[in-house]
Order: structure tokens, then C-alpha cells, then sequence
């Protein structure tokens, strides 16, 4: 179960690509209340429950933070359960208070940085147009020496940056980052050209992929590393797929619920709103209610990638085309494109490395960030 608590609105940056309209609403401690009774009650008592903190900036509101993870670990309902907790962050807002407290809470960290300062300042600036690369480079060297879980960090590409990929992937890595999330905006207007471009690009990170891996300094890149859990699954899995409104939720600061925390937008309540905590969760009112069904679009047919691609993601499908049934030519071509090069991986980096990707078919490849993994 994953839950997305968007604890506050405001934000210190105006990135361009922002999905999350900026107002100026904080979560109160009571709605806080009732949105942690309402994920326990959601939750199924054996489901393992993921809650992360989200914005605008919630380090913004970090002494709300902190008292809502207290409601989290004292609730009676969070007894003998596993729960995960993590914020998002666009790492302009760091102390030595906030590392020690997320030490102290087994807290995960996941910054936004979009590469280095070509890259990040292109669309990451305050509200005055300042670049934001020196201050999120100085937390993430800051973070990666206090905390004692791994940072995460999450590159956005878009059609201007697509071309850096390789390029900030080993940015990233130069930092000592070792889980890299690459996440393409699908809001953006991508060009034919950009498609033509994707199966070069995503050759670039394999190689990079497959060099860390040669001098035993393994890296997880989920460009990779999330398609090699699917193909050696043999496809996404029923529980892998789309599951907006049931066993993945958002909150607004003012309780509205959300299916997906990509959805939020103005959290007024209104496009892609399936209810509020006071009144539960109405799916009927939502057209994507049954996403983990094959899309409306014809255009899937009998291809031959279909069980390992992500046709299936009704908020990606909805940046690309209004509907969350209709697959883009974008994602249509990127799906394929990181398919043939994750199985391009595989087979060049060989069975000699078995014992690696048997992470992956347990779903867990951040495991083979282990030392030992590759010791031998």
C-alpha cells in the first residue's frame, strides 16, 4: 500500500514543469489525524504500508512533519505492522535537525535533482529565476554523510534534456549516489525527433549500467533495473500494475483524496478528486476505476512487448493524451525502446552474474547495492 501525504502547498521553488499547483494550504494536525486513521483503516493488516511526504516542499513544514511521523508510530494501528516512511524533497532546505531526526525515524530521503548545472538550472529555479544546482548539490553531499539509509535521488528529463541523460546519470554517480530514478515528464511536448533519440540515449545509461556493474560498484538505475524485475517475471504482474484509488492513495492538506499523488494538480477537490477523509473513497466517480485493465486504445493489438510494458499507467497516459485509457506514440516508443535495451543487458552482462539479478526476481534489485552481493 502506498500513501502520499502532501502535508503542504507552498514550495521556495517554481520549477517549470511542476504538477502541483502553488497555494499556500498546510495541513492542520487534526486533518493529519484523520488521514494516518484513514491509511490504517485502508490498509489490508498484513499489506506492508509505504507513506511518503510530499509538496510543494515538506521540508518546509518540518516540525508538522515531524509530529505527524510521531501520530504514525504511535498509532494503535501501526502495531506489529511494517510501515515505511520517506519525504520528497527538492533539497533547497536542509539542517543537521533534519538529518538526525530522519536517522532517528528510519526516514528515507529522496531528493529531485535533475543532473548537473546545465541540466538543473534549466528548469529548477526559484521564483526569482535563480539556478538551485549549487544549494541541492551542497544537501545531497550533506545528506549522503549524515544519513544512515540510502539517499535517493529522482533525475525529470525532458525533450531539452533527454540528449544529458548519460550525462547525469554519471553526475549522480560522481556525487556517491548508487539509486538513481530516471523519470521522463510526460507532460512535456515530445517531438519525433525525441522518439527516434530514446533507443540511443537509453543504450548510453545501459553501458554505464553495465560498467559500474563490471567494476563491482553496482548502481541501481530504474531505467534498467525496474525492467529487468519484469522480464524475468515473465511480465508485470497483476499486483505490479496500476493501482490508483486502491492500494495507492494521496492526500491534500485540506483531506481531499486523490488516486495517485501525479494527480493532485490544484487539489481543489474537483479533476481526478475520487473523495475526502470525512466522506471515504468513491471510485465510481473516477473514469479510470478499473486502470489494470488493457487501454481503450487499439493500437497495443498483439505486441509482442505489451505484457512488459507500462501501456497500463492511467496518470501517465493521461499527461500524454487526456485519457487515461489512450497510449502516446511517446510511451509507446520509450517502453520499447528501455524493454530491448534492459534485455540487451541481460544477456551481454551474462549468466556469470546470476546470483545479481536474483534480486530482481524477488522485486527487490536495490539489494544488489550490497557489498557482498558482488564480492565474489
Amino acid at each position: 500500500m502506498k500513501y502520499t501525504l502532501s502535508i503542504t502547498q507552498r514550495c521556495n521553488l517554481a520549477c517549470e514543469y511542476c504538477y502541483i499547483a502553488k497555494r499556500p494550504e498546510v495541513m492542520s494536525l487534526e486533518m493529519a489525524r484523520k488521514a494516518v486513521d484513514f491509511l490504517f483503516h485502508h490498509a489490508g493488516a498484513e499489506q506492508k504500508i509505504h507513506i511518503g511526504f510530499f509538496g510543494g516542499e515538506p521540508l518546509l513544514e518540518f516540525g508538522l512533519l515531524a509530529e505527524i511521523t510521531r501520530l504514525i508510530e504511535q498509532h494503535p494501528a501501526a502495531a506489529g505492522r511494517r510501515v515505511e516512511l520517506a519525504v520528497v524533497t527538492n533539497g533547497t532546505v536542509w539542517n543537521g535537525e533534519i538529518a538526525d531526526f530522519l536517522n532517528a525515524h528510519n526516514i528515507k530521503l529522496c531528493l529531485s535533482c535533475d543532473g548537473p548545472s546545465d541540466v538543473q538550472d534549466r528548469f529548477r529555479r526559484t521564483a526569482r529565476g535563480k539556478g538551485t544546482s549549487a544549494r541541492v548539490e551542497r544537501t545531497i553531499r550533506q545528506a549522503q554523510a549524515s544519513l544512515r539509509e540510502t539517499v535517493l535521488v529522482n533525475a525529470v528529463y525532458r525533450p531539452e534534456t533527454l540528449r544529458s541523460l548519460p550525462a547525469t546519470v554519471e553526475y549522480l554517480s560522481g556525487l556517491g549516489l548508487r539509486e538513481i530514478y530516471l523519470s521522463p515528464d510526460y507532460s512535456a511536448p515530445w517531438s519525433r525527433a525525441d522518439t527516434e533519440a530514446l533507443p540511443e540515449v537509453y543504450r548510453a545509461v545501459a553501458e554505464l549500467y553495465m560498467a559500474y556493474y563490471r567494476t563491482k560498484d553496482p548502481h541501481f538505475i530504474s531505467l534498467i533495473d525496474s525492467k529487468l524485475v519484469v522480464l524475468l517475471r515473465g511480465g508485470y504482474q497483476p499486483l505490479e500494475r496500476c493501482s490508483m484509488g486502491r492500494r495507492e492513495l494521496a492526500f491534500t492538506p485540506n483531506g481531499f483524496l486523490y488516486p495517485c499523488d501525479r494527480l493532485i494538480g490544484a487539489a481543489d477537490g474537483k479533476a481526478h478528486c475520487i473523495g475526502h477523509v470525512d466522506r471515504g473513497i468513491d471510485l465510481a466517480s473516477l473514469a479510470c476505476r478499473r486502470p489494470a485493465e488493457p487501454p481503450s486504445s487499439t493500437m497495443c493489438g498483439d505486441c509482442g512487448f505489451r505484457d512488459y510494458c507500462m501501456h497500463w499507467c492511467a496518470c501517465s497516459n493521461y499527461f500524454l493524451t487526456g485519457s487515461y485509457g489512450r497510449v502516446a506514440p511517446f510511451l509507446c516508443a520509450s517502453e520499447r525502446a528501455v524493454i530491448q535495451t534492459t534485455f540487451d543487458v541481460f544477456v551481454t552482462l551474462g549468466q556469470d552474474l546470476g546470483p545479481v539479478f536474483v534480486h530482481h526476481v524477488n522485486g527487490a534489485p536495490q539489494a544488489n547495492l550490497r557489498p557482498s552481493v558482488l564480492a565474489a
